[in-house]
């Protein structure tokens, strides 16, 4: 008998379900608060750029492999402006098709069959994909309610003689956790004793409404082990762009960015012109998206509550988790696929983020990145339903 037609280390991903739930939100006419992406662009000045580039012929055809050297030196302007960070742009910073590329490659570059990836669940979809594509074994440490915070002696004690590498994500998706600064600088605590990498995503780090966004490569022994990615999507709601980067020593770039040549090889060439130009933006823009995202995250949070929802409040991101336990629900997976024709409403079941599928089992996601009408109106919908 012939085998499977797929690579068995990608047996059982299928489609993801921000693809399934989102082509339910286009079938039932529901209000998507599912797949994280924005109802509104981004700044009218940025997206003129990018306009503005491809009319004058900037990014049409092929740019360099490594970027376009605006949008480099832009993001190592970022990196110093918010973090102190020093980088050489030529070396040090290579651009990719936005943050999920730069996961993949970074894994896929870093990481051998057999080794052992240690990411704290619940993560990211394409994190179990990237891992299973190099052939790694990916080890959860679980983050747990109320408030999601990393187990450090449950990370120290999942480190073995065949881990290759920490996977850390704050702010974090889906639970909205920051991790504070005493806890970052006690994994990289751990990742210097036990000689490990961090690959790092930070694509939420200007979305932080309680404490602050501090980057693990700020820790004593931790440049020459990171290997930083963010993205422009989340920052300036142009998730459509595609534009992410890394950040590293020319050792760590140099091997993902010998992976993502023959991925992408390139893109979004006038893009990157655009996002180099976003990145300049004064600090009030990053202020403003922030208190606007708060005032949502409010909003969605209260609205939830009076419905009857248990709510764990998100410090970042923009990603609320519920919990429908408190509604006689007990299975997030049907209580998701029925939301759009029993509400009108998308939602993301948490336990696809979990190998540990009983620890969020109850658990729902919500996108709250909407105009505020249209967060009114998905809890009018959900309200009629369970009130």
């Amino acid at each position: 008998m012939r085998r499977p037609l797929l690579n068995r280390r990608l047996a059982g991903l299928g489609t993801t379900i921000f693809a399934e739930m989102s082509a339910r939100a286009v079938a039932t006419g529901s209000i998507n608060l599912g797949q994280g992406f924005p109802d509104s662009d981004g700044p009218q000045e940025i997206a003129q750029a990018a306009a503005e580039a491809i009319l004058k012929g900037r990014g049409n055809q092929y740019p360099p492999g490594p970027g376009v050297p605006e949008l480099r030196d832009a993001i190592v302007a970022h990196q110093q402006r918010f973090y102190g960070l020093s980088y050489d742009p030529a070396t040090e910073v290579l651009v990719t098709a936005g943050a999920t590329e730069a996961v993949a490659a970074t894994l896929l570059a870093l990481v051998e069959p057999g080794d052992e990836v240690i990411a704290f669940e619940p993560y990211y979809d394409s994190y179990a994909a990237n891992i299973a594509m190099a052939g790694g074994t990916r080890v959860p440490v679980t983050l747990r309610p109320p408030d999601f915070r990393p187990d450090l002696d449950r990370l120290s004690d999942a480190i073995t003689e065949r881990t290759r590498l920490i996977l850390l994500n704050t702010p974090h998706n889906p639970t909205g956790a920051v991790f504070t600064k005493p806890e970052l600088e006690a994994i990289a605590k751990i990742a210097v004793e036990r000689d490990l990498l961090v690959v790092t995503d930070e694509v939420y780090e200007h979305l932080v409404y309680h404490g602050e966004h501090t980057p693990i490569v700020q820790f004593p022994g931790m440049r020459e082990r990171t290997v930083s990615i963010s993205s422009a999507g989340k920052t300036f709601s142009f998730t459509g762009w595609k534009i992410g980067w890394i950040t590293g020593t020319p050792e760590l770039v140099t091997a993902v960015k010998t992976v993502k040549q023959f991925l992408t090889f390139v893109s979004g060439g006038p893009f990157q012109y655009a996002i180099a130009q976003a990145l300049a933006l004064p600090d009030s823009y990053y202020r403003q998206l922030r208190d606007d995202l708060q005032q949502k995250r409010d909003l969605m949070a209260a609205g939830l509550r009076e419905i009857g929802f248990g709510v764990y409040e998100p410090a970042g991101t923009y990603f609320i988790t519920a919990d429908i336990a408190a509604l006689g629900e007990h299975d997030g997976v049907g209580f998701c696929r029925t939301l759009p024709d029993r509400a009108g409403v998308v939602a993301i079941p948490s336990a696809v983020f979990y190998d540990d599928k009983e620890a969020g089992r109850t658990h729902v996601r919500f996108a709250f990145c909407k105009r505020k009408a249209v967060l009114g109106e998905a809890l009018t919908r959900l309200g009629k339903v369970f009130t």
